[in-house]
């Protein structure tokens, strides 16, 4: 039998092709290296937050063509944990120069979240701990697991090497679940989520620490459906479960980058902007 080429199996069926949506790599030029022993000009504070989940924190979104410059915002590079402007993807495996070892990484709420902030707070400036891993279930964020483990290495090596500025953490944002949106994870969603904030708060000295989680998308097939908004309604619960936490409602946002998993960059962007806005609420007096 004859094999027809890509193309035409794509056009002729794209359901085949439905889970496979390419994220174009980062623009050049390379990341810019920052000194994050001195604050950029007219702040006073620099505050660091933690991004944790899995792929729609990571981010699938198309990236702009021109990198953000912002010397008020800066990031922890996944590779290195060295600091440099912050730009899509924030989550950027591949090398900081060449880019070279770059996955599917783009767009997620990040940088949103962090230009949302900076905004509302002329005086300080922004570090972002990019920390998300695609497809990864809650266990993998427990205590003792590897995802959590280096999460909160990195939260120390980002207090460490911001000192001479007294950076600290304020927050952390949320976005998992698609993982464990299943009959076999929903009924102990709840308790692990609840022991990892209270694990984090503890391991990073901040029993206060804002944790802020968001909905994840129900752009699914029927199927898949019920067990999503099951999930849904654990993650909006939580503040009702755990003090000192919130979560954005995200579910009147259904665009994606065509698989009905991954959020498009304008839905990543208004996740940010709500990400900011609840934790603004949770840090008022």
């Amino acid at each position: 039998m004859r094999l027809l080429p890509a193309f035409f199996v794509m056009v002729l069926c794209p359901a085949a092709f439905a889970q496979k949506v390419a994220t174009p790599p980062p623009t050049k030029p390379p990341l810019e290296a920052v000194d994050v022993t001195k604050l950029p000009e007219g702040t006073t504070e620099l505050d660091l937050f933690l991004l944790m989940g899995q792929s729609n924190m990571k981010g699938r979104g198309v990236m702009p063509e021109e990198p953000k410059r912002d010397p008020r915002i800066v990031m922890m590079h996944l590779g290195d944990d060295q600091w440099y402007l912050a730009r899509h993807p924030l989550h950027l495996t591949g090398d900081a120069k060449t880019f070279k070892g770059y996955d599917n990484a783009g767009v997620g709420p990040g940088l949103a979240f962090a230009e949302t902030l900076e905004t509302a707070n002329p005086k300080a400036a922004i570090g972002l701990i990019p920390c998300a891993v695609g497809g990864s279930s809650i266990q993998r964020w427990l205590k003792g697991a590897k995802l959590y483990d280096e999460s909160v290495r990195r939260a120390k090596v980002a207090l460490q090497s911001t000192a001479d500025v007294k950076g600290r953490i304020r927050g952390v944002i949320w976005l998992q679940g698609e993982a464990n949106a299943r009959p076999d994870g929903l009924p102990v969603h709840a308790e692990r989520l609840r022991a990892m904030i209270e694990s984090l708060r503890s391991d990073l000295a901040v029993p206060d620490l804002p944790f802020i989680a968001c909905t994840i998308g129900e752009m699914a097939d029927e199927e898949r459906l019920a067990d999503i908004q099951a999930m849904n309604a654990i993650l909006l619960d939580l503040p009702k479960q755990v003090p000192h936490t919130a979560c954005v409602d995200a579910r009147d946002l259904k665009t994606h980058i065509g698989d009905k998993v991954h959020f498009d960059t304008a839905a990543q962007y208004e996740i940010g902007r709500r990400f900011a806005a609840k934790f603004t609420e949770l840090s008022k007096p």
